[in-house]
């Protein structure tokens, strides 16, 4: 700690407990790690500046980092082939490990994770991955654009690290931040992040994917659906019956838990601290929709608070207690015959989970409006994550449709990014809590009442209008736009609920008790997917409640009397 008694705050660009706890992690640096920043005079010139403190710092905080600055053009830059500014190498005598742009935001944990990485050389990819990259024989170039607010762009992120580190100089990775990258962007048509592309338009891929997924694809330049149809994968989306791995025997778990946001992350803490052996299976990212807000403000403890930042707090909480898998989503359930003691089986792309209960808590997805053109411009101007693309709207024209608090708070959100917001909603008068309409007005944002949309226009490459339909006197209108964002709330993801004879409601969520029990013994639900008010702090105590139930139910099986 003597390193932070000797350097006063002002010689430093990072903060104080951010190099304390980079000081920590970087304890377990191995091999060395040599970050070369490329920089042309003149532009992106901020990000450039940053990039390089930043960059500096590292290279104090441990002897295992140096830190070299070159121009763009010079001779090093010529001999890599680097040309964008900023531009950030890791070992890149090594491996083909970029990133395009100031590691800002959510791609600094990507940053940080590659160089520990790197440095350990670790590809860190599972076995199943490993088994599916084995048929590559040539050159990769693997492009991820992102943004510095996208919750989901880090994971994309890092699966083309992995296998960079895995395939060197077959692989080569680069992360793409897209504002400072407007050419490359437009070239590309990104429109919404994470954007995958490989080799430089051969493929391409919309959103986080499992690591599988991604692997598979990467190899054959074929989406995974494309491939299963000409027959040459034998499985859905995860592929496990390509691999047959990890296999877990029976006993290693008492509770799986499907979901790692609010509801899932609170099972999981409170199961184990009943004595369970747990896991939590998360498909996507920790935190669910919660990560996806971008302020909330009505959590007990907090005035205002970024819901990533709320969901990386019950994150690290969770994970002292229980391992939560990312990117490990749920292929089947097959449920045994509890009366003679048979497991619940869950299947993943990994392998096989037998465990006595499972509690679902896998959230709701983004309710679309399937009107004509919605589909087709998905990605390319049709968001539905304010805090993902929010960046790339910058200075332009968006429309918000729907009226309650998502939208709201979107809209807002937005309006602070600087974009130019409309709000478009069918009532004439919000359903969202009062002090965010009183906050939109406040802001002067636009409001079209008694509005619907009945198609997206656009020119073939993007969204370029909204065709409106004022529901009181039929007049239709054409609104002018860059991007339209949806938010007319969320369907209830029920589908392996659903897969498994559990009864659902007439509004089509999972029917349960207050004790949380399902239809089906040993199956217990908590969160969004039991309907009723959806906040954050309901999904915490049926979290609680699902896990003490499952406790109850496999230490004395009522089925059994």
């Amino acid at each position: 700690m003597s390193l932070f008694k000797k350097d006063k705050q002002e010689d430093w660009f990072l903060p104080e407990d951010v190099r304390k706890q980079l000081t920590e992690t970087f304890q377990a640096l191995k091999e060395p790690v040599h970050l070369e920043l490329f920089a042309q005079p003149g532009v992106n010139d901020e990000f450039s500046d940053y990039t390089a403190k930043f960059g500096a710092d590292l290279a104090r905080l441990t002897d295992k980092i140096t830190f070299k600055r070159f121009d763009i053009p010079s001779d090093r830059a010529a001999e890599l082939g680097v040309t964008a500014s900023p531009t950030l190498c890791l070992n890149p005598d090594d491996f083909h490990i970029r990133f395009l742009g100031a590691p800002l935001g959510e791609e600094g944990k990507s940053f940080i994770t590659s160089i520990m990485l790197v440095s350990l050389r670790m590809n860190g990819l599972s076995e199943a991955s490993l088994s599916l990259l084995d048929p590559l024989d040539e050159e990769r170039l693997v492009q991820v654009f992102v943004s510095p607010s996208c919750p989901y762009c880090p994971g994309q992120v890092m699966h083309a690290v992995k296998t960079a580190i895995a395939r060197p100089g077959q692989v080569k990775a680069e992360c793409v931040e897209m504002n400072e990258n407007r050419e490359l962007t437009e070239k590309h048509n990104i429109g919404s992040v994470p954007h995958t592309i490989f080799d430089s338009g051969a493929h391409d891929a919309l959103g986080l994917m499992p690591e599988e997924r991604f692997v598979v694809e990467m190899v054959y330049l074929k989406s995974a659906e494309e491939l299963l149809d000409e027959g040459k994968l034998p499985g859905v989306e995860g592929l496990q019956t390509a691999t047959g791995y990890g296999t877990i025997e029976p006993g290693a778990v008492d509770l799986v838990i499907i979901g790692a946001g609010p509801a899932g992350l609170t099972a999981g803490i409170y199961a184990v601290r009943a004595g369970l052996k747990a896991v939590v299976l998360e498909k996507s990212i920790v935190g669910g929709q919660v990560s996806l807000t971008p302020v909330v403000e009505n959590y007990p403890g907090f005035t205002n608070v970024p819901g990533k930042q709320l969901m990386d707090i019950m994150s690290e909480h969770a994970r002292q207690y229980v391992p939560v898998h990312e990117g490990e989503g749920v292929e089947s359930i097959t449920v045994g015959d509890p009366a003679r003691d048979e497991p619940i089986v869950i299947t993943t792309a990994r392998g096989e989970y037998p465990a006595k209960a499972v509690i679902l808590a896998t959230g709701a997805s983004y309710r679309k409006l399937g009107i004509p053109g919605e589909e087709t411009y998905f990605g390319r101007g049709v968001n539905y994550c304010a805090s993902c693309d929010g960046y790339l709207y910058k200075g332009k024209s968006v429309a918000i449709i729907g009226g309650g608090n998502t939208a709201l708070t979107d809209a807002l959100h937005l309006k602070n990014l600087g974009v130019n917001v409309t709000i478009v909603h069918r009532r004439d008068e919000f359903r969202a809590q009062k002090s965010l309409a009183d906050s939109v007005e406040r802001e002067g944002i636009p409001v079209l009442w008694n509005t619907v949309v009945e198609s997206i226009e656009g020119d073939g490459r993007k969204a370029t209008s909204l065709k409106l339909r004022n529901v009181k006197d039929d007049a239709q209108t054409e609104l002018p736009l860059d991007g339209v964002f949806m938010a007319i709330g969320q369907k209830a993801a029920t589908e392996l609920a659903k897969s498994m004879g559990v009864k659902l409601n007439a509004d089509g969520y999972v029917e349960a008790g207050p004790d949380m029990r399902t239809s089906v013994p040993r199956v217990y639900v908590a969160g969004d997917l039991t309907g009723g008010l959806q906040q954050i702090v309901t999904a915490i105590g049926e979290g609680s409640v699902a896990a003490m139930s499952a406790f109850e139910d496999i230490s004395h099986p009522y089925w059994k009397e």
